[in-house]
């Protein structure tokens, strides 16, 4: 299979009253490129969608990601959830997995170093999410989170 850095599976669906799904699955190189294509992942899965919750998702998935490279093994997978609830607003999941590490990761965002160049996605993470977590193991390790938008009334004028 040529892996072109395009999403492999986008689908779209209705749950009920739930409203309508798509969901978007891909993999991620296991390299630094991996932040930059799960930033181009978030940008096909939620086109369409408000700048400041594309902005909050492109960066999580970014970090999601360099922290599964970083810190993971083989394979990198993005998956992103986007639900627009029949009583309005936008709901998306973020779920980014990875092959397993072999060293225990904390399940809370530790505090970086002040001078220090890395350590704050997880930070990150917690600061923009409505909800996230994280589950280590030596056999896979899986990042989530959730961005919630509701219904905002319109600002222009009449």
């Amino acid at each position: 299979m040529l892996d072109t850095g395009l999403p492999a599976s986008v689908a779209g669906r209705r749950n009920g009253d739930l409203g309508a799904t798509t969901t978007l699955i891909t993999d991620l190189p296991y390299g630094p490129k991996a932040a930059e294509v799960a930033r181009g992942a978030m940008a096909v899965a939620l086109h369409g969608t408000e700048a400041d919750l594309l902005d909050d998702a492109r960066l999580i998935g970014s970090e999601l990601a360099t922290n599964a490279f970083a810190s993971g093994s083989p394979p990198l997978v993005l998956g992103v959830d986007r639900r627009s609830p029949t009583v309005g607003g936008l709901e998306v999941e973020i779920t980014v997995t990875d092959g397993g590490c072999s060293h225990r990761t904390p399940t809370f965002p530790p505090a970086p170093e002040e001078e220090s160049e890395s350590g704050r996605g997880l930070v990150i993470v917690e600061a923009l999410a409505d909800a996230w977590s994280l589950t280590t193991g030596a056999h896979g390790t899986r990042a989530w989170c959730r961005l919630t938008r509701g219904d905002r009334p319109s600002t222009a004028s009449t």
